[in-house]
């Protein structure tokens, strides 16, 4: 597969596995209400991804971003002047983290315009692998002309939808509207109800279907060149007797199928072009933001209802929402409305001013948005974190201040490649696999002296069997220290590492 080639690629492609794992801090005083897992953090977002890969690797159903553009204009709140490679740089770790973080059957979803949006494509295919690009929806983002523009009027937005394995990947279908269902009339009184014609031919070629049709008016109809009658001719008497057919009202056109709106699906599949008038214009999106920060007016917000759309098509309710680049705040103020559990962002200062406002207002119930069309009422809650201190040092050694639980978490991760969801208050961490994981660090076992509680011996170890319910296997234990030998180790099928020499940075 043909790849994306830039002036500093080779050291580009190394940056996620670079970053340092760091811890994550709340800040009880930017939270509000009950928040359960939604999380709003402040950082700078390649540090904070890879912070939640020990938790949230393989859970996270739908990541929705919006990245600077790289439009060569200057924004309030991000440089969005970067240089070509410089942008790419910027984006390809992170999309290798989010890939990490996605959940099997999830997709991601990223804005996008004709600056960066192909070569966008290109790395996208290489990180996730091309088969399973899904769509590029076109966005109606404006409606009128610019008078500043010299040439051409860019009206759209891109939407680049990639899945993280499109075999088993799946997506809601839209609810029907009005509007769908306003093709669908009864001119014939037919009891069954409302019916909307359909075309009867089709490009497939088959045998016994390019037969001659005698209308009721006597008029007779062959299929267009290049085409057939879909049915057989079986079928399309069957149809005829069911009344199924229409010949218009003058019983001369060319036969139609007839398709009840009580037989259709109560969905449609969604369309890869969104208009302005489905899912908001950037007008509607200032004016939501204005709505909770008048001082301080964010850019490039995204309307709600282009936001309510993509969760709908990618999640339901309970499922994990990811945006990275979270920016006014929208889509965690969107999935929280919608019922979703949400991860948000944000590098700059604004998390403080527009994103966590803008969040505390859904809590109160504010009616802006999509509030109205999905009964929003108010509720929830979310936790404010901030990036803390880094894991490992320059050297590679367990930073002092680190505690057991995050620790845990990360040597959990390390060793088995997917989240930690255990409570860590014990070192017996649990078991996956067929291998259970412990870890001797920071006075677990409730011994402070300096290596006390650290050191695995064989009173440890027996309580280690015991927190475990007598586990019957191998056994991978991190400490500072073992005194149990080698020959006992190996007899009983233990893999000792030591901490923080073997603790390694995934």
């Amino acid at each position: 597969m043909p790849i994306l080639n830039w002036l500093t690629r080779d050291e580009d492609i190394k940056t996620s596995g670079k970053a340092p794992y760091r811890l994550l801090e709340a800040v009880p005083e930017h939270s509000a209400g009950s928040g359960g897992e939604n999380m709003l953090i402040q950082g700078d977002n390649l540090e904070a991804l890879k912070a939640l890969l020990p938790y949230y690797a393989g859970r996270i159903k739908c990541i929705y971003i919006d990245p600077p553009y790289n439009t060569r204009s200057a924004f309030t709140h991000y440089d969005d002047s970067l240089e070509h490679s410089i942008w790419l740089a910027m984006m390809y770790p992170r999309l290798e983290l989010l890939r990490e973080l996605l959940s099997e059957d999830g997709s991601i979803w990223v804005s996008i315009d004709d600056n960066e949006g192909h070569y966008l494509k290109v790395i996208m295919d290489e990180v996730f692998g091309r088969g399973n690009f899904v769509a590029n929806v076109i966005w109606q983002k404006k409606f009128s002309p610019q008078n500043d523009e010299r040439l051409i009027t860019a009206s759209h937005d891109h939407v680049l939808i990639v899945a993280k394995n499109k075999n088993v990947c799946t997506f809601n279908q839209l609810s029907r509207t009005d509007t769908h269902n306003s093709s669908f009339s009864n001119p014939d009184n037919d009891p069954r109800g409302s019916w909307s014609s359909g075309d009867m031919t089709s490009k497939t070629k088959a045998a016994g279907h390019s037969y001659p049709v005698v209308t009721p008016a006597g008029v007779t109809h062959l299929p267009p060149a290049g085409r057939q009658w879909a049915p057989s001719l079986e079928t399309f008497n069957r149809w005829l007797s069911e009344n199924r057919i229409w010949f218009g009202k003058d019983h001369k056109n060319k036969p139609r199928i007839k398709q009840f709106l009580s037989e259709v699906q109560d969905g449609i599949v969604p369309l890869s072009i969104w208009l302005r008038e489905d899912v908001g214009d950037n007008q509607d999106a200032k004016r939501e933001v204005k709505a909770f920060n008048s001082d301080e007016i964010f850019d490039t917000p995204k309307p709600e209802r282009l936001i309510q759309q993509v969760l709908q098509i990618a999640s339901d309710e309970g499922d994990i929402v990811l945006d990275s680049f979270l920016g006014s705040g929208t889509t965690a103020a969107v999935a929280h409305k919608m019922g979703r559990r949400y991860i948000g962002i944000e590098m700059g200062g604004h998390a403080i001013t527009h994103c966590a406002p803008r969040l505390k207002k859904v809590i109160e119930g504010e009616q802006g948005g999509i509030s109205e069309a999905v009964n929003w009422q108010g509720g929830g809650g979310f936790r404010f974190y901030k990036l803390g201190e880094p894991v490992f040092n320059e050297d590679g050694q367990i930073n002092p201040k680190v505690r057991f639980k995050p620790l845990a978490a990360h040597v959990w991760f390390s060793e088995t490649g997917i989240p930690y969801e255990g409570k860590a208050k014990k070192p017996f961490l649990g078991a996956h696999d067929g291998v259970a994981y412990a870890l001797l660090y920071n006075g677990i076992l409730g011994d402070k002296t300096v290596n006390g509680g650290n050191v695995l011996t064989r009173p440890v170890l027996k309580q280690l069997y015991g927190e475990s319910g007598s586990f019957v296997g191998p056994w991978v234990i991190y400490g500072e220290m073992s005194r149990i030998s080698e020959e006992r180790l190996r007899a009983e099928k233990i893999t000792f590492k030591q901490t923080p020499y073997d603790v390694r940075a995934r």
